[in-house]
């Protein structure tokens, strides 16, 4: 008798289940088709998605090796059938819709329907500035809680507690949505623009020579709506062809650094929320842009056409870097991803970490790889792009705080350098055969991005508090030099021109310069 009382509980349980199920299937449909008939492009199909297909599915997530939340940030990741062909195993299920025939400038492409290409700026759009901190917070989704028995909640009616649940959900994803990124030039007197409130910024670069000083402007002020004030991803990167791309909300706007205009932008909104991290292919015109959904895609920036879309990751790809034609991608599960952009199943290998990705950079030579992580792990991989499980690394160096700042030098093998975060406030010169600092001069500030500077043999650090400004240090006794002034948030992203004599500074603030370093 006992067990039919509990079989007809079950029952009914499921049944409320499916109930409330098909409910909130049907208030999305109907909320899909008044969005289609205002002219959205998304559509909602409510008969093919059933509450058993939904519990299978997420039992079957439930019960997979990696999580399906990030650390330290929680995941935007939504199921697709296309991420769940490709998942996170070290071979593809099968090739892509679309593979390049080669790469680089001039690249040729069999393109899917409906591929995505570069969205042509308009000139008549307004110039208004952005108001408000130029910081995008991530929102994550709440869903409601099932109520315990015997509470108020369980006698509500099934559709009532549906709808509720619904509005909760869109509520939440309004309040997420992404700012449109723009680029505009600073004026030079009465900027009224984010970042220049108070009038026109007095930016300068400081040199110092004995107890004088000569002091120089940067060559451009640019203001940034939409840029991220986000320590661990990676947004900016000035190629080969003198093209800066540096990503803005779910847009990457590509900037001419010859002629200090920008082409135009490419456009992701419809695909992710926000771009994670983007870097150019050492030759050529290919672009790998990674995303908050996991996604590596690849832009010819000639043609404006996308390559390829390559699934994979589960959650945000913070960190890219080439080596030839293999792409390293890794993300905040702790997963670095061998992407060989040649091959129909481009995954060829697997590295794994306990914690987020931060940096990913190979050595000048291409036979290093170095990696940094949030748990304060420095790791030196060799040159093997199949690894797998099996694949260990040759030193891990632990470090005080998370490493994300972190370049080779390109004039010395075998030696990094390496910023501490806020707790450390150092700068680290390791020699990675013996894992032990050559030079460790103090900054007192947290050290968001650094670069070296091969023309002028010297290390420029993008700093935080108090100065907020990018220091410059000789090699090798590494004392201060000089420095870049006017910033008034972290400067987080830094990257060097092709001919090694201009730097390209991003900080948290929404100001961008560009500083002849020689």
């Amino acid at each position: 008798m006992e067990w039919k009382l509990q079989r007809t509980a079950r029952r009914k349980i499921r049944t409320e289940e499916e109930m409330l199920w098909e409910n909130i299937m049907r208030v999305l449909a109907n909320g899909m088709k008044q969005q289609r008939s205002q002219g959205s492009p998304k559509e909602f199909d409510s008969v093919a998605t059933t509450y058993s297909n939904f519990k299978s599915n997420f039992l079957k997530k439930l019960s997979e090796e990696i999580p399906m939340a990030s650390s330290p940030i929680t995941t935007r990741w939504q199921p697709s059938p296309a991420r769940d062909r490709e998942s996170s195993s070290s071979v593809d299920k099968g090739p892509p819709s679309h593979i390049p025939e080669s790469l680089g400038s001039g690249l040729k492409t069999t393109l899917a329907a409906g591929t995505l290409t570069l969205r042509s700026h308009n000139k008549n759009s307004p110039k208004t500035p952005a108001k408000g901190n130029s910081e995008v917070n991530n929102t994550t989704l709440r869903f409601c809680k099932t109520p315990p028995a015997g509470d108020r909640g369980w006698k509500e009616n099934v559709a009532t507690k549906g709808q509720r649940c619904l509005n909760q959900l869109f509520s939440t994803q309004k309040g997420a949505q992404q700012i449109d990124g723009k680029m505009h030039l600073c004026e030079e007197s009465q900027c009224v623009r984010t970042g220049c409130r108070f009038g026109a910024r007095e930016f300068y670069l400081r040199r110092f020579s004995g107890v004088y000083h000569s002091t120089c402007q940067p060559e451009v002020k640019i203001h940034l709506t939409g840029l991220r004030n986000d320590y661990y991803l990676n947004i900016l990167d000035w190629s080969s062809q003198n093209l800066v791309a540096i990503a803005l909300g779910s847009s990457v706007y590509i900037w001419n650094g010859q002629n200090h205009s920008w082409i135009e932008n490419i456009d992701l909104s419809v695909f992710c929320h926000y771009v994670s991290s983007v870097t150019w292919m050492r030759e050529g015109s290919c672009l790998a842009v990674g995303t908050s959904e996991g996604e590596v895609q690849l832009w010819d920036v000639i043609t404006k056409k996308q390559l390829r879309n390559m699934h994979g990751h589960l959650s945000v790809v913070g960190a890219l870097s080439w080596n030839h034609c293999i792409l390293s991608s890794g993300s905040r599960l702790g997963r670095v991803h061998h992407h060989d952009v040649r091959m129909a199943r481009h995954h060829v290998g697997t590295l794994y970490h306990k914690e987020a990705v931060c940096a990913l950079k190979w050595s000048p030579e291409g036979r290093l790889l170095s990696s940094g992580c949030n748990d304060g792990l420095l790791t030196i991989w060799p040159h093997d792009p199949g690894a797998g499980v099996q694949g260990l690394p040759l030193k891990v160096i632990p470090r005080p705080t998370a490493v994300k700042a972190m370049e080779w030098c390109p004039w010395q093998s075998e030696v990094l350098a390496v910023g501490g975060g806020m707790k450390d406030g150092c700068l680290h010169i390791l020699d990675v055969n013996t894992g032990k600092n050559v030079q460790t001069p103090s900054t007192h500030s947290q050290i968001c991005s650094l670069t070296w500077l091969p023309k002028t043999k010297e290390v420029a650090t993008g700093q935080g508090v108090p100065k907020n400004d990018v220091a410059l240090w000789t090699w090798p006794m590494l004392f201060r030099s000089g420095g870049f002034f006017g910033h008034r948030d972290r400067v987080l992203h830094l990257s060097l021109s092709p001919d090694q004599t201009r730097l390209f500074s991003a900080a948290a603030d929404g100001t961008a310069c560009v500083w002849k370093c020689r």
